[in-house]
């Protein structure tokens, strides 16, 4: 249970991040005003996503005494799991608590710059989907982020 602790500290610690990202995005009308930006914007939380993985491997590496490529992926897998198990509470906070009418937002923009049609747009912006989509997507992000990252902190411990 020791070496499951790390990840969960780290897996709440993304979660908490990205629920900042998340409010941060609301202030900056990325959800609403700016929609058509959001997109491209959102996109600037992948090197935030890097930076506490490369956190979270560190301070594995601190607690085992050095990293392995296999280590590196077990440990992003697992901080993915936590987040994936966090992703209901986090996606109910996000759409009803941050932004609620971010789904209709998106919609709205989807259809009306031609991208969508309306039944497409409905399907997709609605919360179920958006949950299965983080739900799926955090164990399976979360390792490979984390043999990327790790990829190269083995290759710089090996360096030195």
């Amino acid at each position: 249970m020791k070496n499951f602790k790390l990840e969960l500290k780290w897996g709440l610690i993304f979660t908490v991040i990205a629920l900042l990202w998340m409010v941060l995005e609301k202030m900056m009308g990325w959800h609403d005003v700016h929609i058509a930006d959001h997109p491209k914007y959102t996109m600037l939380f992948v090197p935030i996503a890097f930076l506490v993985y490369f956190l979270a491997l560190s301070d594995k590496q601190k607690q085992d005494g050095g990293l392995t490529i296999k280590s590196a992926f077990i440990s992003g897998l697992l901080i993915g799991l936590v987040v994936m198990i966090l992703t209901p509470l986090s996606q109910y906070i996000v759409h009803n608590l941050v932004s609620p009418d971010y789904f209709a937002n998106a919609a709205a923009y989807a259809t009306s710059s031609g991208a969508m049609t309306q039944e497409a747009a409905d399907t997709y912006f609605n919360f179920k989907n958006y949950l299965l989509q983080a739900a799926l997507s955090a164990p399976i992000m979360g390792a490979v982020t984390a043999l990327i990252v790790g990829g190269v902190m083995v290759l710089l411990q090996k360096k030195k």
